[in-house]
């Protein structure tokens, strides 16, 4: 099976769920209230591309490509991105629905999640150093021997972090937020 090599084009409220994403790599693409849910995106290349309003909850992602990705109010849920390719794996969020998703021992440094819910997603043994939290949910989400150095949490809720199970040297934490690391004593702050 021959890959394509798409460039520089945008696709415009796509139905990729019945016949699928042509293999290939995509370079600077645009793709705009597109529907991959539930789509093999396997071995795909994407670099520099927008995902804008694409729903691409539950979709594989074995040895996918995301260099330079970046997901605008998109759905993701349950993404496994730990079974993406590791190489110039750079991705960013904004305005996403990330709930259920892992990132199992991704390297996100410097990685940027904004205004995004990320309720019971896996950040276990990830690098998450310099990246930043900005008004995201983080309900349940789970972070175990997570590096968190110098993250930045201060504007973000719900979230609960063992500090003697993480890295978080310089990590920062609005004052309200702090309570969040103190979950596991069980105690009441008021």
């Amino acid at each position: 099976m021959s890959k394509e090599y798409i460039t520089d084009r945008t696709f415009e409220k796509a139905d990729f769920t019945t016949n699928g994403l042509a293999t290939g790599e995509y370079e600077n693409c645009r793709f705009n209230n597109c529907n991959f849910a539930n789509v093999d995106l396997s071995g795909l290349v994407f670099s520099e591309c927008i995902f804008k309003g694409c729903d691409m909850s539950l979709a594989k992602l074995a040895k996918t490509s995301l260099k330079d990705a970046r997901f605008n109010d998109c759905k993701l849920l349950g993404l496994r991105f730990e079974n993406c390719s590791d190489f110039l794996f750079s991705v960013a969020f904004y305005g996403c629905n990330l709930n259920l998703s892992t990132f199992f021992k991704k390297s996100l440094k410097k990685t940027s999640f904004v205004n995004c819910s990320l309720k019971e997603t896996d950040f276990t043994e990830s690098n998450l150093s310099n990246a930043i939290f900005d008004h995201c949910d983080l309900a349940r989400a789970i972070f175990v021997h997570t590096n968190l150095e110098k993250a930045d949490f201060r504007s973000s809720y719900n979230y609960s972090i063992d500090p003697g199970m993480n890295r978080m040297s310089k990590a920062k934490f609005s004052l309200a937020g702090v309570v969040g690391l103190l979950d596991k004593y069980d105690i009441e702050v008021e």
